[in-house]
């Protein structure tokens, strides 16, 4: 017979390994996407605003914005992005034996290049988020340590509700 003490540690562990393998299973830090697709994204991303002297897309947290705006206001493209990822792969599977995030950068440049001219709605959706998640604000997932303003030499904005500026300055009295 089982006391109650011993059903309750049972429990407890089985719930644990569910837990446990509910994680292994999803394997990916992000909400919508996929380990694979977040790399092939990161390549497309990493086309379009390369790293030089200042971070590219992804290490700005490009990936990071989109994935949210999927997860939220932009959930209706979810589609269109797991579609648009699977035929970039397949092209550059066609092309050059190996998924995008593991080509070349000359061979990564071909395939977007192909895709912007091939698939032009997928291309300018990954490229109008690339570009809101690499100059918007950091408050939203992207931008991250606001590389990309102070690549432009801006000063963040002041933020709605703080005093971070004297916004006094020039004003007539």
């Amino acid at each position: 017979m089982v006391n109650r003490r011993e059903f309750m540690a049972a429990g407890a562990l089985a719930g644990a390994a569910l837990a446990a393998s509910c994680i292994a299973c999803r394997r990916t830090s992000y909400g919508f996407l996929k380990d694979n697709d977040a790399a092939t994204l990161a390549a497309i991303c990493d086309q379009l605003i390369p790293g030089d002297d200042f971070p590219s897309a992804s290490q700005a947290g490009v990936l990071h914005y989109i994935d949210l705006q999927l997860m939220g206001p932009y959930r209706r493209h979810k589609k269109a992005y797991a579609d648009g990822l699977k035929q970039v792969n397949a092209m550059s599977l066609r092309r050059f034996n190996v998924d995008l995030a593991r080509a070349s950068a000359q061979q990564q440049f071909e395939i977007v290049s192909a895709i912007e001219k091939d698939n032009k709605p997928f291309f300018e959706l990954v490229r109008a988020h690339t570009m809101q998640g690499y100059y918007g604000s950091p408050r939203h997932g992207g931008n991250r340590d606001a590389v990309s303003w102070r690549m432009l030499g801006l000063d963040e904005p002041p933020l709605r509700g703080r005093a971070q500026y004297d916004l006094t300055a020039g004003a007539k009295r």
